[in-house]
């Protein structure tokens, strides 16, 4: 990939990236202080301005490098703190809290999708317009990012959801997997540079697409 690729690449991918990542942590926030928990809000950090979640590796290096790659442009910000033990029902509202992150992507993917089909039906741009090319990206980093945060291992997401669904004792012994989830982020990102991984998750990916793709049919109707 030459100079002006990477560069084209990065400045389309910036600001899908930024917001995908950032209001996923912010809604972990937001949810957390509807249940009982302030902690985010009292140190600053339950904000939906992406400087206060950016991580400079896991919120611009490494989603650009794995887009380079041709890879689901995966990443993460400076976790929102939670502090489970001040939720109301702890057990029960961890679940809601770790879901938040990946209805949040999901909420931005169809708005990424409403706004590519507005600039290409209701604006008449071309599939090489700036803003176009924008606008998928964004459809892809939020499919992504939901999908894979929903992966049901600590630390991600879906391990959090999977452990307030279980019964205390064995929700007790799955959430220990999360003192791992350094090893447990290397070896996904590790499967999917393999190809281990990587046809589960576009499958995945791919169906949520087609999702936004049938939630946006109404709109789509209207600007023909």
């Amino acid at each position: 990939m030459d100079i002006d690729s990477i560069i084209q690449t990065a400045t389309v991918y910036a600001i899908p990236v930024l917001f995908a990542i950032s209001l996923h942590e912010a809604a972990h926030g937001y949810v957390a202080r509807y249940f009982g928990d302030s902690t985010a809000a009292d140190m600053g950090r339950l904000s939906l301005n992406p400087a206060r979640h950016i991580h400079p590796f896991g919120t611009i290096l490494l989603p650009l490098g794995l887009a380079f790659l041709g890879l689901p442009p995966l990443g993460y910000a400076r976790p929102v703190p939670v502090d489970y033990e001040r939720l109301r029902n702890p057990k029960k509202q961890m679940a809601f809290v770790a879901a938040a992150g990946p209805g949040a992507n999901f909420v931005m993917g169809f708005g990424w999708t409403v706004l590519w089909v507005v600039l290409m039906l209701g604006f008449g741009q071309g599939r090489e317009d700036f803003f176009v090319k924008m606008a998928e990206a964004g459809v892809l980093v939020n499919a992504a990012m939901c999908v894979f945060n929903l992966i049901p291992l600590p630390p991600l997401d879906g391990g959090r959801i999977v452990t307030g669904i279980l019964p205390m004792p064995y929700a007790y012994h799955y959430a220990k997997i999360e003192r791992y989830g350094v090893v447990v982020f290397i070896a996904l990102i590790v499967m999917l540079q393999f190809g281990l991984l990587t046809g589960v998750l576009m499958e995945c990916i791919l169906f949520i697409q087609q999702m936004f793709k049938v939630m946006v049919m109404p709109l789509v109707a209207i600007l023909r």
